[in-house]
């Protein structure tokens, strides 16, 4: 198991709010415990929306996590945003895929989609520029 594995796990135990989570692969095994005092609860059943921080000087939606990027809510459904599409704050632009867990991911604020950089189903890295907002 690969560092970037670990923290991408580490990232979505944290994002559902999980206080275990246990994950073999290639017959390692890798147990993640917190304390639950540090968990907040989410009131919201559906997957969490993870907010991104957009830089300050360009609009650059950037990935919070490793994982498997998916353009639409399911197969053959239409895309989240398109090219050219005026999004607002709190608007979900795609999902990522980690260990099975689908993150919705979601602006901070308003503009328009201005380049979609990576396609429908590619393996995607935390910090990698996803898409462009103007």
């Amino acid at each position: 198991m690969e560092l970037e594995d670990i923290r991408s796990l580490i990232g979505a135990a944290r994002l559902l709010g999980l206080t275990e989570l246990e994950v073999r692969k290639n017959g390692v095994t890798l147990r993640l415990v917190r304390d639950p005092a540090s968990v907040v609860p989410s009131t919201d059943s559906a997957a969490p929306a993870v907010p991104f921080a957009a830089p300050p000087v360009r609009g650059d939606l950037v990935a919070p996590l490793s994982g498997v990027l998916h353009l639409s809510p399911q197969p053959g459904a239409p895309p989240f945003v398109t090219v050219g599409q005026a999004v607002a704050a709190g608007d979900v632009l795609c999902l990522i895929e980690a260990m099975k867990v689908f993150i919705r991911v979601s602006t901070e604020r308003g503009g328009v989609v201005e380049a979609v950089l990576v396609p429908t189903g590619a393996e995607i890295e935390a910090g990698q520029v996803l898409m462009r907002i103007v």
